[in-house]
This record gives structure tokens, C-alpha cells and sequence, in this order.
């Protein structure tokens, strides 16, 4: 193996990277605090981990084109989560198991041992009888500069599974064992494969940990596993089921058997723009989880790779959440409180009531592009069909937020959201015995996720709006909608 060929592939990203960062940082639909590389492309989230002090984001990255090819692992470090430090690409393709323009390092984790951090990642290549995915090791003294095992790959496919779906691996340790769980498909079902090591070298497969029957897709990609209280969490984002693109399931858990049995399912986040999430537990005991801002089924083949390619960037992080557990086993996803610290004074709008009719009612919100809005539905005192949620608005442009009280469901319609991005999401909007319903939603540059139902219903979109579109407006459908604790904050990092 050369380590002085990934050395040298580094330094080769890394003068790109400088030769551009400045340009694509002047981008005018560059986010204000969500995660972005500094250039380039990025997707899935991979490693993300607190490691001597600082929290680290690895990503997948190309830091030479702003579409998908050619996987590196780019890398930043943050003390809150919301500003973060640049470091060199942690790792490049080198080896002939990884080292192919359509391969590279795939995505992974990252986990402490014996003092040192290592990343585990797939590889993936194609030596001319189609592309092979393989497990590898990388391991770091200082979480900076890796190097990679000289014995990899640690972990190939096992038989059955086509060795083009075998990746994502994500590792965590129980007692004095590390795991592993990865995604795979076997007869066009997805699946989560289990495995144990001792050392992170040497891996011996337990057993499959859960699988579709044909309800959850034909393949498993990056999933996670968790545990909350006395409870276990899988979450994947599995291909071919149709919307659901980040689900979870939570059950028990058997160490001896490696099976997982759950009993309550779930989806992530609804919108168009949420895949491969990960998860981490921070130095307080939080389990924060990260997802890519966007998913496959819209590049390239819907229009192109976006408005963001034209600014030679592609790709930013939904905000960071905070993963709870209710009583029902059910999952909530509530943004991280560090972003309080970054609400504007100047642009604080509080009102106790609002009451919303059919005629347009606009609400101030600072500068319009950068807020956190929050306001309860009082659903006893209102008696409107629907209520709409005009955000990024000017006279031409809306994304349109639609709570649909008299049919129960949500939908948000971004098809006059900015002349490029279409599609309405939707979920159950569930109001049985409810006196309240709850919304937030969060605005930046590029993007709008709204959370609802105690962060149990959430849609996360890409919009790619304008300075001009800075107008947000409430309106009531047949009848009028009474608003309580209406808070609007401007975000300034």
C-alpha cells in the first residue's frame, strides 16, 4: 500500500479547494447556519463523533466537481455544532480497492479506540466485472491525519449479497465487543447485517439483524442503530419504498442472538430533502442525529444537480436534531438548542394571539430568509378548513405550508418555490384529542424544515430562494385559525 499516494491525493484536493473556497464562499444561495463544504459537492454524513474536545463532521465529498463522483471524506470540527473549522480531506481514494472515478470512499463511522480515532468506510471499485464494495480501516492518532490499514479491506460481502450492496458500515461498542451493522440486499430485500469484532480488524457475522419482507424497499443504505432507555432504534434509508426515504423502527434487542424485533415503525422527515441520516451521542448524553439535505431520486435525472451547481457547490446538512423516545415507543426529532444562542435581539417578533381569516395576513420576521418561526394551532377555538403557511414569499414566488384540519393532513407545495424545485410532500397531520398543535420551522438560504405534532411529523425541503423572497403570510381557508405564543427569530451565527 502507498501512503504516499494518499498524502500526495490530498494535497491535490487540497490546492483545488483553496483555489476556490473563496469564490463559491460569495455563492447567493450559500446557507447561513447550516453545515456546507467549502466547495464542491457533498452527501452522506459519515462519522460523525466528540473526539478530544470537539465535535467532527466527516462527509462525502468531491472536491473537484459539484456532482457526485470521484468520494472523498471531507472533514470539520465545531464546538457547537452551528460554526466549524475546515480541516484537510481526511481521506482520498489511493488503493486499488477504492481508487475508480465512479467508486472511491464511500460512506461510514467513526469510533475511539485505545486513544486513537478510527473510521470505518466502504470502499467501492470496479476492476471491469462491476463495481465491489468492501469494509475498510483508517485510523488516526491526533483525528486529523489518517492512515489507512495496511491489510484492508477488513470485511467483504458474504454469500448471497451481490457485492455492489454491501456498504455503509456503522459501528458502536457494547460492553468489551464492537459492532457492526450494515446495509445490504439479498433477493431484492433490504437488509441490516450484524457483525462483532474485538479490535475493528477482524469481524465475525452474527446475524441479520432486521430485514423487508418487501414493505421497506429492495435495499437498506447507511443505517443506524441506537439505543434509547431501555429501548433499541434502527433507522435506514431504504431504496425502492416509494416516499418513505428515512425510516425508523424500534423494539428490543437480543446481544445473543443479534436480533432485533420491533413493534413501532416511522418516518424520519417527509420532505423531499432528507436521506442517510446518522447519529452520535454527545459528551451531555444527547443522541444528535445528521442527515444529507437532499436524495437521490431528483439528481440529475429530474432536471440537473441543482442551482447551487452553477455556484461550483452542491450539497449542505439538514440542522442537527435531538432524537427522543415518547412513551409508545414512537420518535421525536427536535432541533438542537445550541441554535438559540444565534437568535438576533434585533430581530425578536413575540405576539400571545394571533387570529388568522381568509384575507392574507403577512408577520414581520427580521431580514425573511434566516429565522426560526414557532406558534401553536389552538384547534378548540379554530374553525377553518385549512390553514396556509406562506414562507419565502414575493409576489410571484411561495413555498406553501397547508394544514389541513378538516382532512387531517399536512402537505407542503414548494411549485412556486423559487422556478427550479417541484413536488408536494404529505403525511398525516393527527389531531384526535389533541387541544394544540405545535409548529416550528426553521428558514435558511436554501431551505425550509418544518416540525410538527411534538417533532413527530417533520418535512424537511431544499428552496432556492432569493434575497427578495423575505415575505412570510398567514392565511385561513372557510373560516378562521387562532394562533398562541406566535415567536419569530431572526438567526445571525
Amino acid at each position: 500500500m502507498s501512503k504516499e499516494k494518499m498524502l500526495q491525493e490530498i494535497e491535490r484536493a487540497q490546492i483545488v479547494i483553496n483555489q476556490n473556497k473563496e469564490k463559491v464562499s460569495q455563492g447567493k444561495m450559500r446557507q447561513k447556519y447550516h453545515f456546507m463544504a467549502e466547495t464542491g459537492w457533498i452527501n452522506d454524513p459519515n462519522g460523525l463523533i466528540y473526539f478530544k474536545g470537539k465535535y467532527h463532521f466527516f462527509y462525502q465529498y468531491n472536491p473537484y466537481q459539484s456532482f457526485w463522483e470521484n468520494m472523498h471524506w471531507g472533514h470539520a470540527v465545531s464546538d457547537d455544532l452551528i460554526h466549524w473549522e475546515y480541516l484537510p480531506v481526511a481521506l482520498a481514494p489511493s488503493e486499488p480497492y477504492e481508487d475508480h472515478l465512479k467508486g472511491g470512499c464511500f460512506s461510514g463511522s467513526a469510533i475511539e479506540f485505545d486513544g486513537k480515532l478510527y473510521l470505518i468506510y466502504t470502499a467501492a471499485t470496479n476492476h471491469g466485472n462491476g463495481f465491489v464494495q468492501t469494509q475498510c480501516v483508517a485510523y488516526s492518532e491526533d483525528g486529523i491525519h489518517f492512515e489507512k490499514y495496511e491489510k484492508n479491506p477488513v470485511l467483504t460481502a458474504p454469500e448471497g449479497i451481490s457485492p455492489d450492496s454491501f456498504r455503509d458500515p456503522k459501528v458502536w461498542k457494547h460492553e468489551d465487543s464492537y459492532y457492526m451493522v450494515c446495509g445490504a440486499s439479498k433477493n431484492q430485500k433490504g437488509q441490516a447485517l450484524l457483525y462483532r469484532s474485538e479490535d475493528l480488524i477482524h469481524w465475525t457475522f452474527i446475524n441479520v439483524l432486521a430485514e423487508s419482507r418487501g414493505e421497506w424497499g429492495t435495499m437498506w443504505e447507511c443505517p443506524d442503530f441506537f439505543r434509547i432507555g431501555n429501548r433499541y432504534v434502527l433507522t435506514f434509508s431504504p431504496i425502492g419504498a416509494g416516499e418513505r426515504t428515512c425510516v425508523y423502527l424500534t423494539g428490543s434487542f437480543d446481544y445473543d442472538t443479534g436480533r432485533f424485533d420491533y413493534d413501532v415503525s416511522g418516518e424520519i422527515d417527509w420532505g423531499f430533502d432528507y436521506y442517510a441520516p446518522q447519529s452520535f451521542q454527545a459528551p451531555d448524553g444527547r443522541r444528535i442525529m445528521v442527515a444529507w439535505a437532499n436524495e437521490w431520486e431528483w439528481m440529475p435525472f429530474f432536471k440537473d444537480w441543482g442551482p447551487t451547481y452553477r455556484e461550483d457547490w452542491c450539497g449542505f446538512f439538514n440542522f442537527p436534531r435531538e432524537v427522543n423516545m415518547t412513551k409508545s415507543g414512537r420518535l421525536s426529532f427536535v432541533p438542537i438548542r445550541e441554535l438559540k444562542k444565534y437568535r438576533k435581539k434585533t430581530g425578536k417578533y413575540v405576539q400571545d394571539k394571533l387570529v388568522i381569516c381568509d384575507s392574507q395576513q403577512e408577520l414581520k420576521s427580521d431580514d425573511g430568509i434566516a429565522f426560526e418561526l414557532k406558534f401553536n394551532i389552538n384547534l378548540r377555538a379554530s374553525n377553518a378548513q385549512q390553514l396556509l403557511v406562506k414562507l419565502r414569499c414575493d409576489e410571484i414566488n411561495q413555498t406553501v405550508c397547508i394544514f389541513d384540519l378538516k382532512n387531517g393532513e399536512l402537505k407542503v407545495n414548494r411549485n412556486k418555490a423559487d422556478g427550479w424545485s417541484k413536488g408536494i410532500s404529505h403525511s398525516i397531520l393527527f389531531l384526535k384529542e389533541k387541544d394544540v398543535l405545535d409548529v416550528h420551522i426553521l428558514s435558511d438560504q436554501s431551505s425550509l424544515e418544518l416540525f410538527t405534532d411534538n417533532y413527530q411529523n417533520n418535512h424537511s425541503m431544499n428552496v432556492f430562494a432569493g434575497n427578495e423572497q423575505n415575505k412570510i403570510y398567514f392565511q385561513a381557508v372557510e373560516g378562521s385559525v387562532v394562533l398562541e405564543n406566535v415567536e419569530v427569530y431572526g438567526i445571525e451565527p
